[in-house]
């Protein structure tokens, strides 16, 4: 079992295709419910994220056997909503859900700054959506995503037929570090930044710290960034509560300049307080902690 995150999520065409299908013929109920199948299908069929998951809720978060076998279906049923929820919300049914925001004024506020801002956030619930949410801020609000590639692009040329154009921009991380130019225009350009702070790959730089009690590797990246830059700062989540309705949380961190390792801490206590709410809204489905055996 590969240690490390590998550099793309899992996915094929047909099955975006057969959900595209249900939820624009037969509603987003209808593909929830083809979706308590697909979930049984991964426990039974994705062996390597199936034992990542039981060790994240029985060794990480201390869960019986019982409710951690029974939390991988959960886990993997949730993951499934999000992803529908995203093709939903995106294709122009965003009025079908409901969304509560906390801390939206502290997003309003970097704004007013002028000075651009970074976004950390985790693989914790549906930070896709995001774009969604920060519509509210401001028209002329715009966000650039930075990514690691260009993953299943002939899954996006397939939802590009189905969803809106989206305003979000993509900065690819490239191995001559000319990305960082890019950055720095738009945050000149009084843009926000996007990033994940929680998957690392191979020969990548990185930092260590404990995440629910053991060691884990992080990139180092995004709290390189965080903690040189001089613009503000913000851990974002947005959580999936009741079937159709979103929680975004913003949160404001307080960097010490040239300190990655204690933006990275910061971002530790933000991700763990988050999952104490939402413990199967964790959705890196590998051997996070390398604590499997192959």
């Amino acid at each position: 079992m590969a240690a490390e995150w590998e550099g793309k999520s899992r996915g094929t065409v047909l099955g975006y295709k057969i959900f595209v299908f249900f939820i624009s013929k037969l509603g987003i109920r209808a593909a929830y419910f083809l979706l308590y199948f697909v979930a049984f299908y991964f426990c039974l069929f994705s062996g390597k994220s199936t034992k990542a998951i039981f060790y994240y809720l029985h060794k990480r978060r201390g869960c019986s056997k019982t409710k951690s076998i029974y939390g991988i279906y959960r886990s993997y049923y949730k993951f499934g909503q999000t992803i529908l929820d995203k093709v939903a919300i995106s294709s122009g049914l965003r009025n079908k859900f409901t969304y509560e925001f906390d801390g939206i004024d502290l997003l309003r506020e970097t704004l007013k700054q002028q000075k651009g801002g970074i976004l950390i956030s985790a693989h914790v619930g549906n930070f896709e959506i995001s774009e969604f949410f920060l519509d509210e801020l401001d028209e002329e609000a715009t966000i650039s995503l930075l990514i690691t590639d260009a993953e299943h692009q002939a899954i996006k040329e397939y939802l590009g037929r189905y969803v809106r154009k989206s305003k979000t921009k993509f900065i690819i991380i490239q191995d001559d570090l000319s990305h960082i130019f890019e950055i720095n225009a738009a945050l000149s350009r009084n843009e926000i930044i996007c990033i994940t702070g929680d998957r690392y790959q191979k020969l990548s730089k990185h930092l260590s710290a404990s995440l629910f009690g053991k060691e884990a590797k992080f990139p180092a990246g995004p709290f390189l960034l965080g903690s040189r830059l001089k613009v503000p700062v913000l851990f974002v989540y947005v959580m999936k509560e009741r079937a159709k309705h979103y929680h975004l949380y913003a949160r404001t961190a307080n960097v010490k300049h040239r300190d990655a390792q204690d933006l990275l801490e910061k971002y530790i206590k933000s991700v763990e307080s988050i999952l104490q709410k939402y413990p199967l809204q964790w959705f890196n489905y590998f051997d996070f902690w390398e604590d499997l055996k192959n």
